[in-house]
């Protein structure tokens, strides 16, 4: 069998990297394509050496341009990468222009793809990432999602229970992996020369950066918070936003306030870690703080986690002035708040995703569920209804006795259920395919 993984940022490999290490661990043929979307060659290299990773065994160059030109190019990139290859599943991971182009090229060539982090829904089609992880699910087989409430949303969408895998998050795995590679060359506590507790905040989407009044209200929030030092790796275009709306002078001024360059992700892992309290307006670090233990403050009003929010340890605040200044004083200085937040439990599993997902594709390849084929009857299980249960009996009792039936949803009371083996039916309602 042979893996194909497609990359394209950071994140993605971040993610991916303990991901490659249980294929490599277990002997799996493999290959790594590099759409190098937003950074040079160069700069690409140096990350999978930091990450203790081999080199891609393709890089397409992308780079950065608009979406319809980059996604265009990653098409045509990694289509003939995989008809020259021919692996029997490609992996994207997340919601990327790379996840979008790879699974689409795969689709077209009748090969299976494996979306790691499927599922998660903002809804709100304005983000190019709802419209990529959408479009990725679509053509997706296997679908390995974080969380039973990332499952529920494919199941409304139609997707097949069989199809999907509660496996986890592999942030986790990626966060104890590469916590520890970053322990042995990150020295960017004592670099920065930063003492006491810390506030660690990044701030780059266009929805906060490029809207006046939200990153004034934003800005003055961070001027009101005392008692802590922020620290503020900076994006260039955040910087270049400041400037131009007069805010950076005002910024640069404060004591608390420590703006510093972009850092590397190994710095920016040991700088969280250190962290008393997270603010961001990025998804990943959503997933990191709750990993770390680190309660977080998120810059919108929306989220594609939001079990981190059900699970305590994330707070909503958009770009309100008095709900940042009001909750990071909370937290801050009320114990029992900081320690429930601290405390919560990680929605995304326990650092054994990758083993999962591995498992599961090596499952499918035996069974033949790889192969891409047209349906034999088109019709099948098309017809679907309701029906409540009233007898002691569990899903998979169930479908052992009515072998006809196919349970896509449970419903409990008016809560959606995944349809775990195990999960008694009594007093439910289901929806059955037949």
């Amino acid at each position: 069998m042979k893996i194909a993984f497609i990359i394209g940022t950071r994140p993605e490999i971040i993610k991916m990297s303990p991901l490659i290490d249980e294929v490599d661990k277990r002997g799996i043929d493999y290959i790594l394509v590099h759409t190098g979307q937003h950074y040079d060659h160069e700069m690409s290299q140096q990350f999978f050496l930091d990450l203790e990773l081999k080199e891609p065994d393709y890089n397409i160059g992308v780079g950065s341009n608009t979406h319809g030109k980059q996604t265009a190019t990653m098409l045509k990139g990694i289509e003939d990468v995989l008809i020259s290859e021919k692996p029997d599943i490609i992996l994207v991971q997340g919601d990327t222009n790379a996840v979008l182009a790879g699974a689409l090229a795969a689709a077209k060539l009748h090969i299976a793809v494996g979306h790691v982090e499927a599922g998660l829904r903002s809804y709100d089609k304005t983000m190019p990432e709802e419209i990529n992880r959408m479009v990725a699910d679509v053509c997706t087989n296997l679908f390995f999602v974080p969380t039973e409430e990332t499952a529920v949303n494919l199941l409304l969408e139609g997707i097949s229970p069989q199809d999907i895998y509660i496996t986890g998050n592999t942030v986790v795995d990626a966060c104890y992996r590469n916590l520890k590679i970053a322990r042995k060359s990150s020295n960017i506590i004592s670099q920065l020369e930063l003492e006491g507790d810390l506030l660690s905040l990044t701030l780059h989407r266009a929805e906060n950066v490029d809207d006046r009044e939200r990153l004034e209200n934003i800005i003055e929030a961070l001027l009101n918070i005392d008692n802590v030092t922020i620290v503020f790796p900076s994006h260039p275009r955040t910087v270049k936003t400041l400037k131009k709306f007069g805010m950076y002078a005002k910024l640069e001024k404060a004591p608390h306030i420590k703006i510093i360059k972009p850092i590397g992700y190994l710095d920016f892992l040991i700088l969280q870690s250190h962290s008393k309290l997270m603010i961001t307006d990025s998804g990943g670090i959503q997933e990191e703080a709750i990993t770390l233990d680190i309660p977080c403050l998120t810059l919108r009003y929306n989220t594609e986690r939001p079990e981190t929010v059900h699970a305590g340890g994330n707070i909503l605040v958009g770009a309100s002035t008095d709900k940042i200044t009001k909750n990071v004083s909370q937290i801050l200085n009320d114990d029992a708040m900081y320690r429930r937040m601290k405390e919560a439990l990680n929605p995304y599993g326990d650092g054994n995703a990758s083993k999962k997902i591995i498992d599961a594709i090596l499952d499918s390849y035996q069974q033949g569920k790889l192969e891409i084929k047209p349906p034999e009857n088109i019709t099948a299980n098309n017809l679907k209804k309701l029906l409540n249960v009233d007898e002691s009996i569990t899903v998979a009792e169930f479908e052992a006795k009515h072998p006809e039936y196919d349970i896509d949803i449970v419903f409990d009371g008016e809560s959606p259920r995944f349809p775990h083996p195990d999960l008694s039916l009594e007093g439910k309602s289901i929806i059955i395919s037949y």
